[in-house]
């Protein structure tokens, strides 16, 4: 029985994507340096956007990744493995092939316009069009912000092959989802069993927190961390008619895990390993499973206005880099406080991407590549 469109997942699939322009708004003026991974710095900086920062990567990726795992599952279980693999190809393959090559030079010029901008280049444009002399300059070098469809590619094609191993061993499967089932019904065992499995992910990698990384050699401890997450996914398809027992505390889980980060982030240079990735690995599942269960109360119902935001997501995702590196060049000389300029980047990159989708994307072949359908 094919499974019914799940529009409050597919709302929080899109938010997740969407967060990541918050992220990149916010990067600029924050006082954390993150070097060549954001090499622009902004004068005006204020803690509140390192806040945002690290807030938003506390919880989004893990959150997409078992979204992801989800989504996965019901293609390979509904369409069968071969259409599912021919799905991921179309829709994560290509878009990452075509997009890299594209957005690369973009990006290029972006991020080294303002950097020299900065750096208080009178020649700013000049020197970054020189770069582009060097033919090698259109070469990608690493993933850029397309880091996390190189991953989930990579992910998807692991589960896919262990899934279709484990249909060997029915038995076993029978069983790990029934205990699953059973724990993801109780609110307070699944955020304490869940975070004692990423607890043991952290022990057995060695590390306090991953990081995101752009190689394409692929990260171990990056490819592991969120194949978990979307393992997880993957497995709450075949539970899905327990989701609704995700609205259980979700409220709580929700504040909870604000309280929790916000003491993470204001001590945690003084914390200890142990105590830090305990604190981790309770922050990003009372976020899972408070955020997921806040959108199944509220986003279940068709909205079209979800829906729109939800097929323009992909695209914006896409795009959004290299405007949220260039604006900020248009800022500088603006004497006004750092969250401002970090909303008024917000705002003109989100206004940039959703008309280019309205206009130019939707109803063109740019939209059926991306989402299978034009309107």
């Amino acid at each position: 029985m094919k499974t019914e469109r799940l529009h409050s997942l597919d709302s929080l699939r899109a938010i997740m994507m969407l967060l990541g322009l918050v992220l990149h708004s916010a990067v600029t003026y924050g006082y954390v340096d993150f070097g060549d991974a954001w090499p622009i710095k902004d004068g005006a900086t204020s803690v509140s956007n390192d806040f945002i920062v690290a807030l938003i990567h506390s919880f989004r990726m893990p959150v997409f990744f078992l979204i992801a795992g989800f989504f996965g599952s019901m293609l390979f279980y509904e369409r069968k493995p071969l259409a599912m693999i021919k799905n991921r190809i179309s829709r994560l393959l290509y878009p990452f092939l075509v997009f890299l090559l594209v957005l690369w030079p973009i990006n290029i010029f972006a991020f080294g316009y303002t950097k020299l901008v900065f750096a208080g280049s009178a020649n700013a444009l000049s020197e970054t069009m020189l770069m582009f002399s060097n033919p090698f300059t259109f070469i990608p070098h690493h993933a850029m912000h397309l880091w996390f469809l190189y991953y989930l590619i990579l992910i998807t094609g692991v589960v896919v092959l262990l899934a279709l191993l484990l249909k060997t061993l029915p038995g076993l499967t029978k069983y790990v989802h029934k205990k699953f089932r059973w724990i993801v019904q109780k609110p307070i065992i699944r955020v304490l069993f869940f975070s004692f499995l990423t607890f043991s992910v952290y022990i057995s990698l060695g590390i306090r927190e991953v990081g995101t990384t752009a190689s394409f050699f692929p990260n171990f401890n990056t490819f592991f961390f969120y194949i978990f997450f979307y393992i997880v996914g993957w497995i709450l398809f075949k539970s899905k008619d327990v989701l609704a027992s995700l609205m259980s505390l979700d409220w709580i889980c929700t504040l909870l895990g604000i309280v929790l980060f916000s003491i993470y982030f204001f001590s945690k240079h003084q914390l200890d390993y142990i105590v830090a990735i305990t604190l981790s690995s309770f922050i990003v599942w009372l976020f899972i499973f408070g955020i997921t269960g806040l959108f199944i109360r509220f986003g279940s119902n068709y909205s079209s206005k979800m829906r729109y935001i939800s097929d323009s997501s992909y695209w914006v995702y896409l795009i959004h880099l290299s405007f949220t590196a260039l604006l900020p060049s248009l800022l500088i000389d603006w004497e006004v406080p750092a969250t401002l300029k970090f909303l008024t980047v917000l705002i003109g990159t989100t206004l940039i991407c959703f008309v280019t989708y309205h206009y130019f994307v939707r109803s063109s072949f740019i939209g059926k590549f991306l989402n299978g359908r034009k309107y």
